[in-house]
């Protein structure tokens, strides 16, 4: 299976710094990597980025409406995404969820918009640190990803997942390449049992990886790419991922 290496810019970037971003990423990227790559970027910039980025990277946009179209004001659906040739939406961030309370059903309903339109989610699961220290790691992720599996059925063989412990976004904390297999694992036996097409499912991971710990959590058996944050902003940084992916 190829790696994905997924950028997600979250509420960053301007029209100057996407330029000098994407022309470094495109010089570099100028032959197709071994690993598929996609940047996730904020709705104004989806203009600009499809058409700055390179042919080898995929577009991708940060949220989607779980509603098709309507009344629904500073929303954003699948068909118009489309319109952007975006290829995934990321779903279920863990900023998401805290931020604007978003339910499990709710992120199981924008996976759903998204696959109707050809978009592949990427649904994000993950405990908080309490969670974790209260040793609910796997209830939490299998809930989760039940919530999209019960909604989606035979089609959650088309969703890439991604695993980011909250306690490790942003904070400069990571799970050890041993812990984030750990819940891969888990993950994948749940997909298995859901489908006999779970081999078709990428599972990120999305915790601050970065340029330095990318090859020790790639190597894993059951880590299929990552979903970066703060590294996918500097060019050399997200380059460094992509060829430790490959």
């Amino acid at each position: 299976m190829k790696k994905l290496i997924a950028g997600n810019w979250k509420m960053n970037g301007n029209l100057s710094a996407n330029h000098a971003l994407l022309a470094a990423l495109a010089d570099a990227l100028r032959v197709k990597p071994a690993c598929d790559v996609a940047v996730c970027v904020p709705a104004p910039y989806l203009a600009q980025v499809q058409s700055l980025k390179a042919a080898s990277i995929d577009l991708g946009s940060q949220d989607v409406s779980a509603h098709p179209s309507g009344a629904y004001t500073g929303e954003v659906c699948a068909a118009m995404l489309k319109d952007f040739g975006v290829r995934y939406a990321i779903v279920g961030h863990s900023e998401r969820r805290q931020y604007h309370a978003e339910s499990d059903a709710l992120v199981a309903d924008k996976a759903k918009a998204a696959l109707a339109e050809g978009i592949t989610p990427i649904v994000c699961v993950g405990e908080t640190l309490a969670e974790r220290q209260a040793g609910r790691t796997e209830e939490v992720v299998k809930r989760q990803l039940a919530a999209v599996i019960h909604t989606n059925g035979h089609c959650i063989s088309e969703i890439v997942l991604a695993y980011e412990p909250v306690w490790a976004i942003g904070t400069g904390k990571t799970a050890s390449p041993e812990e984030a297999q750990s819940v891969h694992s888990v993950l994948r036996a749940q997909l298995k049992a859901a489908t006999d097409q779970s081999a078709r499912v990428k599972i990120l991971y999305g915790g601050s990886m970065n340029a330095a710990n990318a090859s020790s959590l790639l190597a894993q058996a059951d880590i299929d790419g990552g979903l970066i944050g703060g590294a996918s902003l500097k060019a050399a940084d997200f380059l460094s991922i992509i060829a430790a992916a490959q």
